[in-house]
């Protein structure tokens, strides 16, 4: 049985709440579990202490157990101290798309020929 660690959701609409739980991949994200090992709101401030409450000792548990955690549970579990995450980094992310550039070329050209009607003038 594969085993992940990961986020059930709960809370209203709009006022999300989730659970950081151990569950069967093949149940739905907020079906059946078999531990929860602590919680996360995200509408708490980021240096907040109670924004991400987690059993370290039973993620440890789990972890040697062999559960998978999502990329999201990863990162808690590296702040706390259990799990080394790899540094992800993706430069090409925040680059401007084909017609992005496109644009800003035809807006450029648009802006030299004002420029070489107005000083024919």
């Amino acid at each position: 049985m594969a085993l992940k660690i990961r986020l059930a959701r709960g809370g209203s609409k709009k006022r999300p709440y989730y659970q950081i739980v151990v569950a069967d991949v093949r149940s739905p994200r907020d079906g059946r579990f078999l531990d929860r090992l602590g919680s996360w709101n995200p509408m708490l401030a980021k240096d907040d202490a109670n924004r991400v409450q987690l059993d370290a000792e039973r993620a440890k548990e789990w972890l040697a157990k062999g559960a998978q955690p999502t990329d999201r549970v990863a990162r808690f579990l590296d702040a706390a101290g259990v799990l080394k995450r790899d540094v992800r980094s993706n430069p090409d992310k925040a680059k401007p798309g084909k017609k992005a550039l496109e644009r800003a070329a035809e807006k450029k050209q648009k802006a030299e020929d004002a420029a070489a009607a107005a000083a024919a003038e």
